[in-house]
């Protein structure tokens, strides 16, 4: 049996809960999906934390956000806050099948995926690649929609510092030009419909950026889709 489950791979290997060791299951165990990623009532086009029967926030009512949605399948908090920094820092890009499975059971998540015509991660940096080893919105993409995914749309043409280490202001004027879209593709985004996929949302800064590089060229729909929103 065992060479059997070998042969079929790694991955149907039983796994160690990440977040409290229980095995075998998954990579995270229903008991903790269930405790710690029940669904919120989200601002629809920022995904902050909103009272319930609210569709919008008071930021996004002032001045609408260049997505048409947001998604967001936690808060950034424990335990996905301490998964997100292993999955990004600590080199466990294997980590993008649990998180792919928890967006996918997001309300709204798996038909904004079923509608959309291409995938876009975010892009990093070529210095930023070369630090970290891997593009961890990448990675979860492909996980989510690999025939749909597609990394080279949107380009990053500008290296800005880690946004958790800036204010407000300092976030958004750091990402100013910091996105392109290639030049050679820019036709297939005419009237394309998008999930923008990206791991964290702080200010919204760099997603709200990449949003209007996408938009300026043309799409017509933008769903912004990350693992967790910080409050």
């Amino acid at each position: 049996m065992f060479l059997k489950l070998i042969k079929r791979g790694v991955d149907a290997l039983p796994s160690q809960c990440l977040v409290c060791h229980a095995w075998p299951t998954e990579s995270v165990c229903e008991a903790c999906v269930n405790q710690f990623a029940q669904p919120q009532s989200r601002c629809q086009t920022c995904a902050l934390t909103v009272p319930a029967g609210i569709r919008h926030c008071g930021a996004c009512l002032k001045t609408a956000p260049p997505l048409d949605a947001c998604l967001a399948a936690v808060s950034y908090a424990f335990p996905w806050s301490d998964l997100i920094v292993g999955y990004k820092f600590h080199n466990h890009p294997g980590r993008a099948s649990a998180f792919a499975v928890l967006l996918r059971s997001t309300p709204w998540a798996e038909p904004a995926l079923e509608a959309a015509d291409v995938v876009v991660p975010m892009p990093l940096s070529s210095a930023r690649l070369q630090t970290r080893g891997f593009n961890q919105a990448l990675v979860l993409a492909r996980q989510l929609a690999p025939d749909k995914t597609d990394s080279r749309l949107l380009l990053r043409i500008k290296d800005t510092p880690a946004q958790s280490s800036l204010k407000r202001a300092e976030r958004l004027d750091s990402v100013k030009d910091a996105f392109a879209v290639e030049p050679l593709l820019s036709a297939s985004l005419k009237g394309a419909r998008l999930v923008l996929v990206d791991d964290v949302m702080t200010s919204g800064a760099s997603l709200f950026a990449a949003a209007r590089t996408l938009r300026a060229a043309g799409a017509a729909h933008i769903t912004g889709l990350v693992i967790a929103r910080t409050e």
